[in-house]
């Protein structure tokens, strides 16, 4: 399993999923009913065709990433089954745990609607197989990066899923100081460890437009810069840039356009921001000729100012109302995958780095 990117992305998906299931985790009880009694239960009565897409689409990449490394890992035979039956246990697990949480309802019908989008995913995945996609893609990958990019690569691919969780500045991921700072000061209430806190006298300003430029140009270029540490050839880079910029604004005009409805999808496309990418996309251009260990030292220094910055905004009340909107309705089956993703993204991403540059020096 070393060899291959799906089952670090399988595993991560199923932990995102584990959240989102069980997300809010509180009001834990025991309401009398048996954890497997869902199963039986009538057939719900009010269900839309959202809730029947969510939950084919929400398995469908678990079982496509679980059979892919079955696939890549000489148990090909047995790629769809193996899929199947994990996806399988972990939403009747997950399903069963909702019976001890107010906030959710554990739904048979949801259940079969899993195992069936895994199932999708994993024939999906057996497909490309035999059609030869996944060995063009071998290919691609051994043309295009260096040997050991799995980490990256599995940082870049979640990358655009974490963008689409509501940020208070654009592509401006993992800010959680504050956040951190009001669940420690809660869970320190009453304690006298609460006076050991750097309580700030003030509370956050809004970031000047500055600031928001610096933040937005630095979130685009650290993902090209992250490319730049498994990718050698400059044209290649070039390319990856182009892409990396694109997905980026496609992913955030997306978040918008779920949170606040398709009318403002570009309502977060201010000058700050427009200016911000411009030149992100002329510094990436400027370093397409770096070595990879210098690709790694600037992205380091770049996460540092970047995160610096960013967990100086504030989450204002009008962001706020955003990420309730997220937190109700039709957007809790994604609010765990998104929020987490959303936060983590830019730490895990340092963690590579770092390790990264560790071991390499270790070769050396």
């Amino acid at each position: 399993m070393h060899k291959t990117s799906a089952w670090p992305l399988a595993l991560v998906y199923a932990g995102l999923i584990v959240y989102a299931s069980l997300y809010p985790f509180a009001d834990w009880r025991d309401r009398g009913v048996a954890p497997w009694d869902f199963l039986w239960a009538p057939l719900p009565q009010y269900w839309t065709g959202f809730d029947l897409v969510s939950n084919v689409l929400g398995y469908a990449p678990l079982g496509f990433f679980l059979a892919l490394s079955a696939l890549r890992t000489g148990r090909g035979a047995h790629a769809v089954r193996l899929a199947t039956l994990a996806a399988f246990g972990l939403s009747l697990l997950l399903e069963a745990l909702q019976v001890y949480l107010p906030a959710r309802v554990p739904s048979n019908v949801d259940f079969v609607l899993n195992v069936l989008g895994a199932w999708t995913g994993a024939v999906l995945a057996a497909l490309l197989e035999r059609l030869g996609a996944l060995s063009r893609w071998s290919r691609f990958r051994a043309r295009w990066f260096v040997s050991d990019a799995r980490g990256a690569l599995v940082l870049l691919a979640l990358w655009p899923l974490a963008l689409l969780f509501p940020a208070a500045v654009p592509l401006g991921l993992g800010q959680v100081f504050e956040r951190l700072e009001a669940g420690l000061a809660e869970l320190l209430l009453d304690t006298p460890f609460l006076e050991w806190l750097p309580v700030r006298d003030v509370e956050l300003q809004p970031l000047v437009p500055g600031a928001e430029l610096a933040c937005v140009m630095l979130g685009a270029l650290i993902p090209c810069l992250l490319g730049f540490c498994v990718i050698r050839a400059r044209a290649r880079r070039a390319m990856l840039v182009l892409v990396v910029l694109a997905v980026g604004v496609a992913a955030t005009a997306l978040s918008a356009a779920l949170s606040f409805g398709p009318m403002h999808a570009w309502a977060w496309f201010e000058l700050p921001v427009q200016v911000g990418l411009g030149l992100a996309l002329v510094l990436a251009l400027l370093l397409l000729g770096v070595p990879e260990r210098t690709s790694a030292a600037l992205m380091l220094l770049a996460l540092g100012v970047f995160l610096s910055i960013i967990n100086q905004a504030p989450t204002s009340a009008y962001f706020a109302q955003t990420l309730q909107t997220w937190e109700q309705g039709r957007f809790i089956r994604f609010h765990g995958l998104a929020q987490w993703l959303g936060w983590l993204w830019p730490y895990a991403a340092l963690l590579y780095v770092l390790t990264r540059v560790w071991q390499q020096g270790a070769k050396n």
